[in-house]
């Protein structure tokens, strides 16, 4: 890790990975983005929150091989740097997701201010601006695991794809960040989205796309994804794209999309 930085750096940004719908691209976004933002020699960290734990096997931690992780930082019964591990990048980090996880949204139920118990194991890891981003992948749904995330986020970034139930499911997530941040997260904002698996030759996709620019304006990034089979084989090997594959057009991509985060970061801070 690097050294650690003076108290005068910028704090560390934690981006929520989110779309309530299934199969968007959100595990395959915030892996690679979390990849991409480490090889731009950032400082971050990837903590699995989805109990299938995709994420995970995608930096080299498989299904069943972490011992602790998420569920336990959630639970109190661990922090976060005793279930933190290294991955193949030197700068990349991550909280795996282990078998319990499944049983985190019932076991919560029962805990006083369920909502914010991420924010408050984050708490410490933040106060020492140890990292530069901690990137949350939600499961893909609106349980008490994706309001954890959101409540302890600065902002969410939303992939998505051009199709029609895409727009469905944009508006109901833009519904709950709406919710939370009235009551229970001020400061949660919409980092951007990104169109992922997107196929510019059908029409559809060009429409979808013009309808969400012309909501959402300047939060649509320039950068899309492709649909690409490296991309799609990399988890399979442990990997992110960019370790699979660099010359890949997914790979490039997510580079392209972590360039075009940090710069909208960078220019926010300026203004």
């Amino acid at each position: 890790m690097a050294e650690k930085p003076s108290l005068d750096a910028p704090k560390t940004r934690v981006i929520a990975v989110s779309n309530q719908k299934g199969g968007e691209g959100k595990t395959t976004t915030a892996v690679n983005l979390a990849a991409s933002l480490a090889a731009a020699e950032q400082r971050v960290l990837l903590i699995d929150l989805d109990p299938q734990g995709n994420a995970s096997s995608s930096v080299g931690y498989p299904r069943g091989d972490a011992q602790q992780g998420s569920y336990e930082v959630l639970m109190g019964s661990a922090s976060i740097d005793d279930v933190m591990r290294r991955c193949e990048l030197s700068s990349l980090r991550v909280v795996p997701a282990t078998p319990d996880l499944a049983g985190a949204e019932v076991e919560l139920v029962s805990v006083e201010h369920r909502e914010s118990a991420l924010a408050r194991a984050l708490q410490p890891l933040l106060a020492r601006r140890e990292f530069d981003f901690v990137i949350l992948d939600c499961p893909p749904s609106l349980g008490l695991l994706t309001v954890n995330a959101l409540v302890a986020s600065d902002s969410v970034l939303i992939p998505m794809q051009a199709k029609y139930f895409s727009l469905e499911g944009l508006g109901a997530l833009k519904g709950t960040i709406d919710s939370v941040r009235a009551a229970l997260n001020e400061r949660l904002s919409i980092e951007g989205i990104v169109f992922c698996m997107f196929d510019p030759r059908t029409n559809l996709a060009q429409q979808v796309v013009a309808e969400v620019r012309e909501h959402f304006g300047d939060l649509v990034y320039d950068t899309v994804i492709p649909i690409n089979v490296r991309l799609s084989e990399s988890p399979s090997f442990g990997k992110p794209a960019l370790l699979y594959d660099i010359e890949s057009k997914g790979a490039q991509a997510y580079l392209q999309l972590a360039r075009e985060v940090l710069s909208r970061i960078e220019a926010r801070r300026a203004a």
